[in-house]
């Protein structure tokens, strides 16, 4: 399934923060929506010259998070990857933070090849009582004709703690079993911050037929460790410049971390 949905096993796949959208208190209202493409633009092209197997578009400027999409925030953001999407050459998801469904429907409309959000669980969050719904978004993907259409499941929010003592291993397995992920994702406690190692063993041990991806914090140093335990990874803030998750990439060091990947693939 990896091979099909990103053309490579183990893939690296590189984030797209969009700049603050329509709606949201950061949104640059002088520089408007071409400022937004533009940056977008900018991203994409170091990433596909530097080599990465797929990119995510996310609106990570959108703070503070909401649990459910807005009107304008999700116009917004279709409207940019329907005006960027011509421009790249190897699959693309999106994810509309903190909004399942939302992240479906802009899969569906913008022709995506997966989608990432936190499908199930219950969380005591930053955002208030996060209680997700994965049976909507997986029925809105069945009824708009896209269940070729991935869907990877985070099942350790960021900013968020879990309600309720299940382990790890336990919510991994009835992510797959009961709610039908793609593939399972293993966040740090928020953006940019790494992965317990650990935490991705024990997810795949409990898993091994699914795809279990590192989704925060991998580095030119860690990922070494992360792809000899686990079968992919996202990576957003350290292609950054600086490391700063709210910069522009850096292609240098995009460049740099893929030809560290491809030695160990």
């Amino acid at each position: 399934m990896l091979k099909e949905t990103f053309g490579v096993a183990k893939p690296i796949v590189a984030m797209i923060h969009l700049p603050p959208l329509p709606g949201t208190p950061l949104y640059d209202a002088d520089g408007g929506m071409q400022k937004i493409v533009d940056s977008a633009a900018r991203d994409i092209a170091a990433l596909q010259d530097g080599g990465v197997d797929a990119v995510m578009f996310g609106n990570e400027g959108d703070r503070p998070y909401v649990l459910k999409a807005s009107p304008v925030t999700l116009a917004a953001f279709a409207y940019a990857v329907g005006e960027l999407r011509g421009s790249i050459t190897i699959p693309f998801g999106v994810n509309y933070l903190w909004d399942p469904v939302a992240s479906i429907a802009l899969g569906v409309a913008s022709g995506a090849r997966f989608v990432r959000e936190i499908f199930t669980g219950v969380y005591d969050s930053d955002m208030g009582l996060w209680v997700p719904d994965a049976a909507g978004a997986l029925q809105l993907r069945a009824n708009s004709g896209r269940n070729d259409m991935k869907v990877m499941y985070n099942i350790n929010a960021e900013f968020a703690s879990p309600v309720g003592s299940r382990t790890l291993a336990q919510r991994a397995k009835s992510a797959v079993f009961a709610s039908l992920a793609d593939v399972v994702l293993v966040s740090g406690p928020m953006t940019g911050q790494a992965v317990e190692l650990s935490n991705l063993r024990e997810a795949k041990e409990a898993i091994p037929d699914t795809p279990v991806f590192a989704n925060t914090g991998v580095n030119l140093g860690s990922v070494e460790d992360i792809l000899s335990v686990g079968d992919g990874a996202i990576v957003g803030t350290h292609f950054k410049i600086d490391g700063d998750t709210w910069k522009n990439v850096d292609g240098d060091r995009v460049k740099r971390f893929m030809d560290k990947v491809s030695g160990l693939r």
